[in-house]
């Protein structure tokens, strides 16, 4: 069955546009309720959001689906992504929502769905709701005294900060610190300064400020040159950048220097290795991790394992052969220890006892490998599947006689939107240039 809703982060798009409109929604509602109505206990589902303005719309919708199929629903208000993945199990839900198209600006919105375990669902289980919402749903309701009840849940804020400060190390503290934390006026804008000030931190909160129009919006983990000009203004010791819903961080060191995901990985990967707590042996990450994180870790004698795209693959695979670290070169940092998604705050606090425990500064702790020049431009294309056109394949195998041993090539379609993303690199900047040019120049001929 080929995927009509479903991408590689759940269900994304334009808010009331198919397939975020209230119909639809509802119908996904009514669809994953029905698939995790097993048995005959009182079924529950915890419903979590960023702060679009399009969340009021969907979270009403999605609550009336899940109502109907008589599901109770717990409704927490704004909270991070990994918020909603751990409290599905602490709550011991049937199935937990988060509302939030991410790093997306405010005009688009999305569905992410965990089991009861807390983890994001499996293809074969994406493909079974959307069955469900494409065919005839009458089927699925509730006789009239099963119908759901719907609450508020007052302190899931308070329980998520909780969480995430009981990942830090007992026998630190961030007394001292000088952090600016950049919340994307998105999901954690209450609970990332606060858990950083319950800490010690002295903390400079930037991107709290949400309207339902403002997330994302030069701003967060994609647009950190705010937090850049606030650490250099404030002479911070540590910059934080979260994203909309806050499962991805980047961090500024206190130069005002981006480091990436990779960095935070080679960080936490060999600072774990060095405690005896790193599991598989190794990391695991996608095919868009720098090639000079790979060869680093080769050093250091850790291995490294890549997946496709999508930290739900990347999670999948640490659970299948037992890793504890891995994520994105984006910032989608998955620490199995401590939670079973992505979390930006989690991942932060890890570099930042690392920072605590050296006594050194950022720019030095989390400087771990030179990363390789590394090229990456979108293509949007018009329809059809633009990399099997005779003249497209043709550049790609061009492109990767030109590399050879000296680099890496990588070409997908994106999973949220119709764009193909051509990714080179290598030890010769200008032959990665001219390799990503060439493509590109093929693909705005033949698909755009």
């Amino acid at each position: 069955m080929t995927r009509k809703y479903f991408g590689t982060d759940g269900i994304r798009g334009r808010a009331n546009h198919q397939p975020m409109n209230a119909e639809t929604v509802l119908k996904v509602g009514m669809a994953a309720g029905s698939l995790y109505t097993r048995g005959s206990h009182r079924h529950r589902v915890v419903i979590g959001k960023d702060t679009r303005l399009s969340g009021y719309m969907i979270e009403q919708a999605l609550t009336a689906g899940f109502l109907s199929v008589g599901m109770d629903v717990f409704l927490f208000g704004p909270l991070p992504s990994p918020g909603v993945a751990m409290l599905t199990r602490s709550l011991r839900a049937d199935i937990g929502v988060m509302i939030s198209a991410s790093h997306n600006p405010y005009h688009d919105n999305g569905i992410k769905l965990f089991g009861p375990d807390g983890y994001k669902l499996s293809d074969e289980q994406e493909l079974r709701i959307e069955s469900l919402v494409q065919g005839n749903a009458d089927h699925l309701l509730a006789k009239s005294d099963r119908l759901g009840r719907a609450k508020r849940i007052e302190d899931a804020q308070a329980r998520y900060i909780e969480f995430a400060k009981r990942t830090f190390p007992k026998e630190l503290r961030l007394d001292g610190l000088r952090i600016v934390i950049d919340c994307a006026n998105g999901a954690s804008y209450k609970v990332a300064p606060a858990a950083l000030w319950e800490l010690g931190a002295e903390v400079f909160s930037i991107g709290v400020e949400p309207d339902g129009f403002n997330i994302n919006e030069k701003c967060g983990s994609t647009s950190p040159d705010k937090l850049v000009d606030k650490v250099r203004e404030l002479r911070a010791d540590i910059g934080i950048a979260l994203d909309g819903d806050a499962d991805r961080v980047a961090i500024v060191d206190e130069c005002g220097e981006i480091i990436d995901g990779d960095q935070i990985m080679a960080l936490i990967a060999t600072s774990w290795r060095d405690r005896g707590v790193l599991m598989g042996d190794g990391l695991v990450t996608t095919v868009m991790s720098n090639l000079g994180l790979e060869r680093y870790l080769q050093e250091q004698g850790i291995g490294l394992i890549r997946t496709q795209v999508g930290d739900r693959y990347v999670v999948e695979h640490m659970r299948k052969h037992g890793f504890n670290v891995g994520g994105e070169q984006s910032g989608h940092i998955v620490l199995s220890d401590f939670a079973t998604t992505g979390d930006g705050l989690v991942a932060a606090l890890q570099v930042l006892a690392v920072v605590v425990a050296s006594g050194k500064p950022v720019s030095e702790v989390c400087n771990v490998f030179t990363p390789l020049p590394q090229v990456m431009k979108n293509v949007r294309y018009a329809s059809g599947k633009p990399l099997e056109l005779p003249a497209v394949k043709s550049a790609i195998d061009e492109a990767e006689e030109q590399l050879k041993d000296t680099g890496r090539l990588v070409i997908r379609l994106s999973g949220t939107e119709p764009l193909v993303r051509v990714m080179a690199e290598g030890d010769d900047r200008q032959m990665i240039d001219d390799v990503v040019n060439q493509i590109v120049d093929v693909l705005k001929r033949e698909a755009a």
